[in-house]
């Protein structure tokens, strides 16, 4: 359950592996973190404090050798109503309660519950990710205030509406597609060039569309100041007055953290084709993510989880340990004490472009043909978790789709 000395043992050929995949992963990660921390309504320094502190304590104590935490748009979705509900002010008891709730997960060994979850399950929880990611982004898409409502599909029909009503900003829109084409773009670019440095294609089309905006002198909003620090204390906002109609939104949190986290893991394993013998150790990987959640929401973050698109990442840019993910956080760290004036600058229409290209890869629609060809039962489940996850939230999406799952094979069986 604690850090061991067989975690680190790298040799230069290693290392150097995870030094340019931990760095790829920051550049990633940093628009991912600003635009979450927008997102729920709290601040880029609250994305951005999240994930270098949940990063580096997820990492140090996880038991992913591959796992990249931090802020995600599924705990975004969480977060939204609550803090509509209770306020700013509720976040850091409820990630302290949400940490706590985690770490008594795995000191009762509940980690390998996960491994039961179907896959057509995780497939479908993945999608509804995707959706909800997309339809997070309207509002500074649109460059307006997001709609009323707690529901992903209501906001996003409210925010569309009131948009068409307004008037469409143009230009914000313009910046939106720029960011689209670049990040898509850049890639084929890259290797039809030979280009010798690997740059991530989302960092690329920030510097692109905020050239733009300062050489034609477009009107687009950014996303605003950046502190050049990281953290502030907390504590102080902590009501225990608070803890009964606080707790039943800390044990959503804490759901949905185990859960999410679990699932990254798993998936990293699998993409990595990690022997049976060294597969992630699920109940240590939740009292990192415990750990993170509760200290990242302590100094001024938000509760986090082990992200799937970053996690990806930091595979297929060639991590060979968790040293990548601590390279990550200190890289971030950098940004934010010395690049911060530069970083404020980002218009927040290249940030909604970055994440809706975001999730379109998370969507993977050539995998996700493949996944519909399967058994008619496997894609009815896939298909359903994935409505359930956009229409109603993650939480009931993965428990419609596991009861949809066994209901099906029990009437195979008949």
């Amino acid at each position: 359950m604690l850090p061991r000395r067989a975690d680190y043992q790298v040799d230069r050929k290693s290392l150097t592996a995870d030094v340019v995949a931990g760095v790829t992963v920051a550049v990633v990660a940093l628009p991912l973190a600003i635009g979450f921390g927008i997102t729920t309504g709290m601040s880029a320094a609250a994305g951005l404090t999240t994930a270098i502190i949940a990063g580096f304590l997820a990492a140090i104590f996880g038991g992913s050798n591959y796992q990249v935490s931090g802020p995600t748009g599924a705990m975004t979705v969480v977060l939204i109503p609550i803090i509509h509900q209770y306020g700013i002010v509720a976040i850091p008891f409820l990630g302290v309660l949400a940490g706590l709730i985690v770490i008594a997960m795995a000191l009762l060994r509940l980690g390998s519950i996960i491994n039961r979850v179907p896959w057509a399950v995780v497939e479908g929880f993945t999608v509804g990710i995707a959706c909800v990611i997309a339809l997070q982004q309207l509002p500074l898409a649109f460059g307006i205030a997001k709609a009323k409502g707690d529901r992903s599909l209501v906001v996003a029909w409210g925010t569309v509406r009131n948009a068409l009503n307004a008037g469409l900003h143009w230009q914000t829109i313009f910046i939106v597609i720029l960011t689209l084409v670049v990040k898509f773009g850049y890639p084929k670019l890259s290797h039809l060039f030979h280009f010798r440095v690997h740059i991530p294609a989302s960092f690329v089309a920030i510097i692109v569309s905020l050239l733009v905006v300062k050489i034609f002198s477009l009107s687009t909003k950014t996303i605003g100041d950046i502190p050049r620090s990281v953290g502030s204390w907390r504590g102080a906002d902590i009501s225990f007055n608070d803890i009964t109609h606080l707790l039943w939104p800390a044990f959503l949190i804490a759901l949905l953290c185990a859960i999410e986290s679990l699932l990254s893991a798993r998936v990293a394993d699998g993409l990595v084709h990690v022997p049976k013998e060294k597969h992630y150790s699920p109940n240590r990987e939740l009292l990192g993510q415990g750990l993170g959640t509760a200290i990242a929401s302590l100094f001024g973050g938000m509760p986090a989880t082990g992200a799937i698109a970053r996690t990806s990442v930091n595979v297929r840019a060639g991590a060979k340990t968790r040293l990548a993910a601590v390279i990550h956080s200190f890289v971030l760290l950098f940004i934010a004490l010395v690049a911060a004036p530069w970083v404020s600058q980002i218009p927040a229409a290249a940030i909604a472009g970055v994440l809706l290209g975001t999730s379109y890869r998370i969507l993977n629609p050539t995998s996700l043909k493949e996944s519909l060809r399967t058994t008619k039962s496997e894609a009815t489940v896939l298909l359903v978790t994935a409505i359930a996850t956009v229409a109603i939230d993650l939480i009931w999406g993965i428990g419609i789709g596991i009861c949809l799952y066994f209901f099906l094979k029990k009437m195979q069986r008949r």
